[in-house]
């Protein structure tokens, strides 16, 4: 009897061990992404680009600054690997995700060994969960190895100094260390749900090229719905929305933690939901007719491609629902501390002595340039500033204006031109160039 033509929870021996049966398809699939020269690549790609990255900033002045922390990759190595996460998450995982398993259940469409592979001893429900399991193993061990590879890169070839957290204040290099490979750890249910989806999409199309690119078209429309609508129900619901979340740990004036438990959740619903529909797509195809191969044409992939389309779109207009995650009030209230606490920062770098809870008379006032004062986009704000100076009148006010690059996740860049606050580097009180920090500000806040 073929294996199609029993049900698909029940083994084709009796003695045969559902745990044994999962695992021997595992070691299969282990060795073959193993002997596979993409997969060689990919680790090689995950080890050598974080030393890639770090050597050429070691060589050359410039910073990426426009991402988060961006601007301290010259004085702290722990900032290397959170940049590295940065775009690691919203380009590099889900292209190595659909590298990865993109092809790994379409592959046996294409070669018709469906069949085949289904008259050995075991269920269609142990084959999906030893392939589903190797998937998971490999991106797992990928991304262990991009933080590994990140820290050693940034320590080896910048150092272990203490690094300027995104509420101003310095965080000391053990728990730097703690927060970098605990936001690695973080991301990994995003990832995971990005594999599920590339694994979704190589069931439902049986087309590799779909499955393939199919992760880092999404990721691209993700990064496109993050720059419209102010609502936060969307934004919280894409799945790459998990990459940010680390964000608030690293808030040292007011650590946040309502996005982080949102967003693993939605990761979790991703797999789930990616998981059960690849399940129910296996479980329900017919391999015992005609041969495999001859059926595969362009009519799944296309109706596949036309699904994610219009939930894509639906997203896109569906931006504004929910309460608004960008307001004044919010930035208001976040950059006041961070300038503060930026501006003894820098003061403590000249050899000025500051007292651990000195604080500024700081009144900001922040406006959207050319729109109501909510949501993501190009915002202005005036940090005044009230010095005490003796004489009739108390205070001396001293405007500084930032120019704040807002994202819908709530994180953000604020730069001054040079004139108000110097340039990007100054002398610190031994004589050493060293980062400004009031040039750029980062920050973030809860959206939620």
């Amino acid at each position: 009897m073929s294996a199609a033509a029993r049900h698909p929870d029940v083994p084709a021996t009796a003695t045969a061990s559902p745990t044994g049966a999962v695992g021997r398809v595992f070691a299969t699939e282990r060795r073959k992404l193993t002997a596979q020269l993409s997969t060689r690549l990919l680790a090689v790609v995950c080890l050598a680009g974080p030393f890639a990255f770090a050597g050429i900033l070691k060589v050359q002045s410039g910073t990426p600054s426009d991402s988060l922390l961006g601007v301290y990759v010259h004085s702290s190595g722990f900032a290397i690997p959170l940049v590295v996460l940065a775009f690691a998450g919203s380009w590099g995982f889900p292209l190595v995700a659909g590298v990865l398993c993109g092809d790994m259940f379409s592959s046996e469409d294409r070669y018709g060994t469906w069949k085949t592979v289904l008259t050995r001893s075991c269920t269609r429900g142990e084959l999906f969960a030893g392939k589903l399991l190797a998937a998971m193993t490999f991106m797992t061990a990928l991304v262990a190895l991009v933080a590994v590879a990140s820290v050693l890169a940034g320590v080896l070839l910048v150092g272990g100094q203490s690094l300027v957290g995104l509420g101003g204040a310095l965080i000391s290099p053990g728990h730097a260390l703690a927060l970098v490979l605990l936001s690695f750890l973080i991301c990994l249910p995003a990832v995971l749900a990005y594999t599920s989806l590339a694994v979704l999409l190589s069931v439902a199309t049986r087309n590799g090229i779909i499955g393939v690119i199919g992760p880092i078209m999404v990721a691209l429309a993700t990064q496109l719905i993050d720059l419209i609508g102010k609502g936060v129900i969307v934004h919280m619901l894409m799945v790459g929305s998990a990459f940010n979340a680390w964000t608030g740990l690293l808030t040292t004036t007011r650590p946040f933690f309502g996005p982080l438990i949102v967003s693993i959740g939605v990761s979790l619903a991703w797999i789930a939901a990616s998981v059960a529909a690849a399940w129910r797509l296996v479980r329900s195809r017919d391999f015992a007719g005609t041969a495999v191969g001859a059926r595969v044409g362009w009519v799944a992939p296309v109706r596949t491609v036309a699904i994610v389309v219009a939930v894509i779109a639906a997203l896109a207009l569906a931006t504004d629902l929910g309460p608004v995650g960008i307001t004044r009030a919010r930035l208001t209230a976040s950059m006041a501390p961070e300038f503060n606490q930026v501006t003894l920062l820098q003061q403590q770098l000249i050899g000025r002595a500051v007292p651990p809870d000195a604080t500024f008379y700081i009144k900001p006032n922040c406006f959207k340039r050319a729109a109501v004062s909510v949501g993501p986009g190009d915002w202005t704000c005036t940090m005044n500033v009230f010095l005490p100076r003796p004489g009739r009148v108390a205070f001396e006010r001293s405007p500084v204006d930032y120019d704040v690059s807002v994202a819908s996740n709530g994180c953000y860049k604020a730069q001054s031109p040079p004139a108000f606050i110097g340039g990007q580097t100054m002398p610190d009180a031994r004589g050493r160039s060293v980062v400004n920090p009031l040039y750029i500000v980062y920050g973030c806040f809860n959206v939620l």
